[in-house]
């Protein structure tokens, strides 16, 4: 009987372990790459889905050249320059002295249309929801970088 006891408390124990072992994996497959959404909604057409400006769909119909997103750090001595490539998506700190700005002003889109993975802010709070979204964006275009 005492042994029948340990067995099932054994048992017992034992899909406890494999429970929270597959509610971890199931958790851990569940998680949403952000930036890389926002990116591949957003940026892939033109810069491409790695980022190096040579295979977005719409790059035959550009006048220019896109950048190659990945070498922003090694073009700014090593240091990937967060907060002008935030400034750069987000097109409100636009600098005159650059020219014409032919990038898409992603400031002014997030903030009004939805996103997937925003839409539980307020609607008076768009403006919150648009810089984590640029944010996301951001950091996913940090990870390119060669």
């Amino acid at each position: 009987m005492i042994i029948s006891k340990k067995i099932q408390a054994l048992s017992l124990s034992s899909i406890g372990i494999l429970l929270i072992s597959l509610s971890n994996t199931v958790f851990a497959a569940e998680k949403v790459d952000v930036g890389k959404n926002e990116y591949n909604s957003a940026c892939a057409v033109c810069h491409g889905l790695t980022g190096k400006g040579d295979d977005g769909p719409l790059k035959s119909l550009l006048a220019r050249p896109v950048p190659n997103l990945t070498v922003l750090a090694k073009n700014n001595n090593g240091v990937f320059p967060f907060d002008r490539v935030f400034q750069i998506i987000d097109g409100r700190q636009e600098v005159k002295a650059h020219g014409p700005r032919e990038m898409p002003i992603w400031g002014n889109a997030f903030n009004n249309q939805s996103s997937l993975y925003f839409d539980n802010y307020p609607p008076q709070d768009s403006e919150s929801a648009a810089r984590s979204r640029i944010l996301a964006l951001t950091e996913y275009l940090y990870r390119l970088q060669d």
